[in-house]
């Protein structure tokens, strides 16, 4: 495991997109789980579908999956709590070159903006609710309500304007070097 003190020091702020918060939302007696991924710096939201079960494979499949349906330019690193979920994080980071790194033990406050957008998603998924009822169509739905969703840490844009505007800037920058 990789802890959260060996991530890059330009992941401490939100300026630059690419790095990634993820944790699982689970439903009644923890049974049934959505799986959560959120860009630090543009509040972007994809969420990880886990019908089934939620254990290491299933979301170790579903991150790859969800990572290679990022932009190559958005794919840096992922924080994510030390859940037992993550066990099969080598594998995550040796296919998608993704670097995984690790909270401390029960800091929630660590990955700041997960827990916020968790909260968020809350009013689509239910505490206590059966998650495993939500299609991949039903999530994708979701996904494009928070992603147009105008939020205030953003100066009201939407987490897809907030992410172009930074990813355009950042083209211009590079393309000035």
């Amino acid at each position: 495991m990789v802890p959260i003190v060996d991530r890059p020091e330009e992941a401490l702020g939100r300026a630059v997109p690419r790095y990634w918060e993820g944790d699982l939302i689970t439903g009644e007696a923890n049974k049934t789980a959505v799986g959560t991924l959120v860009d630090r710096c543009s509040r972007y939201v994809m969420l990880l579908h886990l019908p089934e079960r939620h254990g290491a494979e299933e979301v170790r499949d579903e991150m790859i999956k969800a990572i290679r349906r990022m932009p190559a330019r958005m794919r840096k690193s992922v924080t994510w709590d030390q859940g037992s979920e993550m066990a099969r994080h080598l594998e995550i980071t040796t296919t998608t070159g993704v670097q995984v790194y690790f909270c401390d033990p029960h800091s929630p406050w660590e990955r700041p903006t997960n827990e916020n957008t968790n909260g968020l998603l809350r009013e689509f998924l239910p505490k206590g609710g059966n998650l495993s009822t939500y299609s991949r169509e039903d999530l994708d739905e979701i996904e494009d309500l928070m992603n147009n969703r105008p939020r205030k840490a953003l100066g009201w844009l939407t987490p897809i304007e907030h992410l172009t505007k930074v990813l355009e800037e950042d083209i211009a920058v590079a393309l000035t070097e």
